[in-house]
């Protein structure tokens, strides 16, 4: 996705446990594990510019939000699907950019609404093995965009980087 900003870049993998970095506060979990990417990354590359990112699916049930990571196996992603079934949820990513002159931490919102899903229709997507590495169990630019009804924010944020709002917060702190 950064590709479509830059095409100056490397990917380095985090060595972060998202785990410990969870809180009952899907915005504040998104911005958490973001920051500890990027700053885990920071530290072996000080003079590059990092961009850290997380995305967290999240919904409100009777007052508390529920926090959907990556999928444990196919059962945990088919029990996901099942509760986006014909509900409107939510799409935040985290983003941390750290750099030798500075950074920025924020995160981005996006409302995705599900139609109702047959429980034959998220067997065969899961069988497909594409919501295993996915927050919510789902690729919205993959075959999950024929379970989507409505997209209010951006789509790339739902893919997994605001990139978008991430352009504007580069161009900000003149590192872009």
């Amino acid at each position: 996705m950064l590709a479509h900003i830059t095409t100056d870049f490397q990917v380095a993998v985090s060595d972060v446990d998202e785990d410990a970095y969870v809180e009952p506060d899907p915005w504040e979990t998104a911005e958490n594990i973001a920051a500890a990417k990027a700053l885990d990354v920071a530290a072996r590359y000080p003079e590059a510019i990092v961009i850290g990112g997380d995305t967290v699916v999240a919904y409100e049930d009777a007052g508390q939000m529920v926090q959907l990571a990556k999928p444990e196996d196919e059962t945990d992603a088919q029990r996901m699907l099942r509760l986006l079934s014909g509900k409107r949820h939510f799409v935040v990513t985290g983003v941390c950019i750290a750099s030798p002159d500075g950074g920025a931490v924020f995160h981005d919102t996006t409302y995705v609404t599900f139609r109702d899903l047959t429980l034959e229709e998220i067997a065969e997507y899961v069988a497909a093995g594409e919501p295993m590495d996915k927050a919510g169990a789902y690729a919205i630019q993959g075959g999950a965009k024929e379970f989507v009804t409505a997209v209010d924010g951006s789509l790339s944020n739902v893919i997994g980087l605001p990139l978008e709002e991430l352009q504007e917060t580069l161009e900000r702190l003149n590192l872009a």
